[in-house]
């Protein structure tokens, strides 16, 4: 059979490029246990360690960095093992069967708070039990997520279609993230003892964190099986050795354009999410329920606007639609530096505002990506999502770790005095000016950053459609090379 024939199997899943609407599902399922789980974590984690289990807010930051310095130094390793994984079920998929689980265990043990006594050998206790935790948790998470977003270049080579995809995949990351939002208003809101609601919100998020798990592996699994027989040739395992190809991925300047894209627009939305919770209780002066309604905000806004971006994306093109969003986000986020505690409507009218960009943030990055994958095939004659979609993880862990760091330190460096039976404490002028440079002006910059190196991506749907003609013409040709 010629190779660009469609290959149709028993669920009507063929080769052609359009996807059915159960295969996107499923797939947009697979991100969910990582979005409940990661929101959670970013917008819940720091509030914890410093306000209920009693960890200075300097220590909170080192052990958060700690996680997530190893959770990506592990990315690369487990990106090329995914490429050179052979099983019977393909490359990515027994790393999340097998690692759903774990992953699951270890977000909870991340929610006990143990008992080392009083004094600075309970601060230290309390420091390695928690790096420990986040150590084999974000093992875990690495091992479930990077095959999962390897998957996209597997399931479609067509440029809107992959579009498409990662509006499911997003639509899943952000109602996750809503979900666990709404889990944690109502855990908050029904214990007295938050110690009790943060450990009913890791057991009620691990369990739904798990099982989306193997319904994406059952429910893309054939899809992928037809799309590596039409492109069988593309599909095997990669040779080039890991410093040759981390030299590869750092000589595609695409890629590394949507690098930068992405790590501006991740280390804005980390930053700002890392400090929610003081800008709403310290300076705004509310509560934990307000902290959750913010987040709400953001991320339902965020959830209704991804199939918005999506269309516009089909219309007007990725870079075009990203000016779009971000430039509204710019907006709204330069504008939370300049709110005044009195002004609760407003806030949450920016926080919609912002949902608008952040989902043009969870979208455009990603779906550029996988047309770099290509480039690179192109180039190389070898596919290897896994390589590229680790670094890509890799500079969102980094973002994230170095968010929570610097935000934590300088908080702990100014003088923020931990709430005293759960009661907030009145903070000083510097702890509220850090609080609101860190949700202003420095997520505001990186921002323009962004926006700037948007302007110089090169790939656009025309080069991408010229990419993929040469592409299926060599693809056409291999067979005849290889009798030579």
């Amino acid at each position: 059979m010629n190779q660009t024939d469609p290959l149709p199997d028993s669920n009507g899943i063929d080769g052609g490029e359009k996807l059915n609407f159960s295969t996107k599902l499923a797939y947009g399922a697979g991100d969910l246990g990582a979005a409940i789980t990661g929101s959670i974590l970013i917008f819940y984690l720091s509030p914890f360690l410093t306000d209920v289990a009693g960890l200075r807010p300097e220590l909170a930051g080192r052990t958060q960095l700690v996680g997530k310095v190893w959770d990506a130094v592990n990315d690369p390793m487990v990106g090329v093992l995914s490429d050179r994984t052979t099983s019977r079920w393909g490359r990515r998929y027994p790393w999340m069967i097998w690692g759903a689980v774990p992953f699951g265990i270890f977000f909870i043990l991340q929610w006990l708070i143990p008992n080392f006594g009083g004094g600075e050998g309970r601060q230290w206790g309390l420091f390695w039990y928690y790096t420990i935790i986040s150590i084999l948790f974000n093992t875990f998470y690495t091992v479930i997520n990077l095959p999962y977003t390897a998957l996209t270049p597997e399931l479609t080579k067509d440029y809107n279609e992959r579009t498409s995809l990662n509006s499911f995949r997003f639509a899943f990351s952000i109602g996750g993230s809503i979900f666990g939002a709404i889990i944690a208003l109502i855990a908050l809101a029904k214990f007295a003892d938050k110690g009790q609601a943060y450990l009913f919100i890791g057991v009620i998020c691990a369990m739904f964190a798990v099982l989306p798990i193997y319904f994406c592996v059952w429910g893309t699994r054939k899809r992928v099986a037809v799309v590596a027989q039409k492109y069988a040739d593309a599909e095997t395992p990669v040779n080039i050795p890991i410093a040759e190809q981390i030299k590869i991925v750092f000589q595609n300047r695409p890629f590394l354009f949507v690098v930068g894209i992405y790590l501006c627009s991740w280390l804005s939305l980390q930053l700002t999410a890392a400090i929610i919770p003081y800008f709403v209780t310290s300076y705004m002066r509310l509560g934990d329920r307000d902290v959750s309604q913010v987040i709400l905000a953001v991320q339902g806004t965020a959830l209704a606007m991804l199939f918005v971006w999506s269309a516009v994306s089909q219309r007007v093109g990725k870079k075009a639609t990203y000016f779009m969003g971000m430039t509204i986000w710019i907006f709204a986020q330069s504008g939370l530096f300049f709110l005044q505690p009195n002004q609760v409507g407003l806030m949450y009218v920016l926080a919609i505002l912002s949902g608008v960009g952040v989902s043009t943030a969870y979208l455009i990055p990603w779906s550029m990506l996988p047309d770099v994958v290509e480039l690179d095939e192109l180039e190389t004659g070898q596919r290897r999502e896994g390589i590229f979609y680790s670094f890509m993880v890799f500079v969102q862990k980094i973002c994230l770790g170095i968010a929570v760091y610097l935000a934590l330190e300088t908080l702990g460096k100014v003088g923020y005095i931990q709430p005293k039976a759960g009661i907030y404490q009145e903070q000083g002028e510097a702890v509220l000016w850090a609080i609101r440079s860190f949700i202003g002006p420095i997520p505001t910059l990186s921002l323009v950053l962004g926006l700037i190196l948007a302007y110089f991506y090169p790939i656009t749907r025309e080069l991408h459609t010229e990419l993929l003609l040469r592409l299926n013409e060599r693809r056409a040709q291999l067979p005849e090379e290889e009798k030579e």
